[in-house]
């Protein structure tokens, strides 16, 4: 990066982190700590909510997933707009109506002790992790291709978030996502306005998505009914509904967003409004990345594009097998060039059949070298990383995007791994010291002792999910490693709130067992199994429904 983007960066991180200090000036009781306080309202808590799913893995993965596999993607938040009806109609008055500081509260009201902590502890361990990979996300990646220290990186991220999510507790979190959200969606529109205009001045963007779609990158809708096909629309509208459900109304990271709403008109808004916005922004992200493709069709990309991993293989007994793919791949992208350049004017002329079949031939053959090429770097190195999704759109920011606008892109990355890491850091701060300390340790200490306590479990966590970033390993890309491991976790969580919502009948100990059942079948079935991530909520939500009830029956 040149001198001018670093100044973007420190200037709007620095910025971030001096708001939210100087926002939590006034935070001086657990009440306002853990809360927010009043007058948060709907357009920040529906900014918040979407920040703290926004992560750095939907900016560094999203694209690079889009450009390798289309825009299919989409289709995991199709059942999310209706989660956000049902949780802002029937679950948020319940919360409201209890006045809770967790989601776990409402459990022992309606199950035991016992229940409220066992799925207490399962949103620590499911959130804890992804808090470690929320900083991991762009460390790894960022760490790659500029050659900065990964330690140090994991390090520098954590502190920064640490600093101000222990001084201002939920309302700087608030405060500060929505700064964040506006950095980041400025950032990626103005990215996705600058891969348009750097195509060919004779491609339309029209041009661009024939290409596309061409290609194989513009099918958004699959309604195969296969459960091992990935992203599909009924696992999106099933399987998604359920995850969404899940994550908004039992993840307390999420919880304690809408909680800290002025009123539950603004907390409802604010669900609303995610529901409204969120499809669409991811669906504008996936579209950067299949213009990010489309652009590479022009223009000759790398045979892989994890530069670092290519040196490792140029410097041992492969590189003389690397230099051949790498001609090969030169010679088949001249080839899939022309057989473009014959698709656009044919297009243009308005008879494209057969030049669109020989752009596909070209294509797939340079595809079955970069393929070759990933091979060949699991062959150099046991544990190469050979999914190169993830590096795929940091690549095009650091050699096609101008000055200035490459340090306004790593920022957005930074920006995306700080909302969402201190939202985690502060709802794990929150549900430790509500449901474990205060309930079972301190039950009598005052305010200041409390609110020392949810700071210190704050620090405490931020250094644990530190520690936890040092020790992942790439999955398929980043951003099916979050959902695959939110999955894990969520359809038995989700279960355990349904029986209590809209059941009397059910006591604490058929729910208990219900929620270890359903767990250990999601956990058999993850490892155990092809299945496509989205059902283990179902079958996990599923579990929980069916013994627990048979348990009831039974005693």
């Amino acid at each position: 990066m040149r001198p001018l983007d670093w100044v973007v960066v420190a200037v709007t991180l620095t910025a971030i982190v001096a708001y939210g200090v100087w926002k939590s000036r006034a935070v001086h009781d657990v009440e306002t700590y853990l809360r927010g306080g009043k007058g948060i309202r709907w357009w920040t808590v529906g900014l918040s909510i979407m920040a703290t799913q926004a992560s750095a893995t939907t900016f560094l993965s999203t694209p690079g997933q889009a450009y390798q596999d289309g825009m299919g993607f989409v289709q995991f938040y199709f059942g999310l707009p209706i989660a956000m009806v049902i949780l802002a109609a029937i679950i948020t008055p319940i919360y409201f109506k209890l006045t809770v500081y967790t989601a776990y509260d409402y459990l022992e009201s309606r199950f035991d002790r016992k229940t409220r902590q066992l799925v207490a502890l399962l949103f620590l361990i499911s959130r804890s992790l992804a808090a470690g990979l929320s900083i991991y996300a762009p460390a790894i990646v960022l760490s790659t291709v500029f050659g900065w220290s990964l330690w140090a990186t994991n390090v520098a991220i954590g502190l920064a978030v640490i600093v101000y999510t222990v001084s201002g507790g939920t309302r700087t979190v608030n405060q500060t996502q929505t700064q964040q959200m506006i950095v980041i969606l400025s950032g990626m529109a103005i990215a996705f306005g600058f891969i348009v205009h750097r195509l060919p001045a004779d491609v339309s963007f029209g041009d661009a998505m024939d290409v596309a779609g061409t290609l194989g990158r513009m099918k958004v809708v699959d309604f195969s009914p296969r459960v091992a096909v990935r992203y599909t629309f009924w696992s999106g509208m099933i399987g998604g509904l359920i995850v969404q459900l899940a994550y908004f109304g039992t993840d307390q990271s999420q919880v304690q967003r809408y909680l800290s709403g002025g009123s539950l008109v603004e907390s409802r808004l604010g669900l609303l409004f995610n529901g409204l916005v969120k499809v669409p922004m991811q669906f504008a992200i996936l579209l950067a990345g299949v213009m990010v493709f489309v652009f590479y069709q022009f223009n000759q990309p790398p045979v892989f594009f994890n530069a670092a991993e290519l040196s490792r293989v140029r410097a041992g007994p492969h590189a003389a097998e690397l230099a051949q793919l790498e001609q090969q791949h030169a010679a088949a992208f001249a080839d899939s060039r022309r057989a473009l350049d014959d698709f656009i004017a044919a297009r243009h002329r308005g008879d494209a059949g057969a030049e669109r079949d020989r752009l596909r031939a070209a294509f797939a053959k340079d595809d079955r070298i970069r393929t070759q090429t990933r091979e060949l770097v699991a062959q150099a190195a046991a544990r190469a990383e050979t999914k190169d999704a993830d590096y795929i759109f940091i690549r095009f920011i650091t050699s096609q995007l101008p000055v200035g606008l490459v340090g306004l892109l790593i920022a957005v990355i930074f920006c995306a791994a700080m909302s969402a890491t201190a939202a985690a850091l502060n709802s794990l701060g929150t549900s430790t010291v509500v449901d474990f300390y205060k309930r079972s340790i301190r039950p009598d200490a005052s305010d200041a002792h409390y609110l020392a306590a949810a700071r210190g479990f704050t620090v405490m966590w931020g250094v644990a999910a530190v520690a936890f970033a040092a020790g992942f390993k790439l999955f398929d890309n980043l951003i099916q490693a979050v959902n695959i491991l939110g999955s894990i976790f969520y359809g038995p969580m989700l279960g355990v709130f349904l029986v209590g919502f809209f059941t009397k009948r059910v006591r604490g100990t058929p729910v208990f067992v219900g929620v270890l059942v359903a767990q250990a079948a999601v956990v058999y079935t993850a490892l155990g199994t092809s299945l496509s991530y989205l059902w283990f909520n179902v079958i996990g939500f599923g579990a929980v429904v069916v013994v627990s009830f048979a348990l009831e029956l039974a005693l």
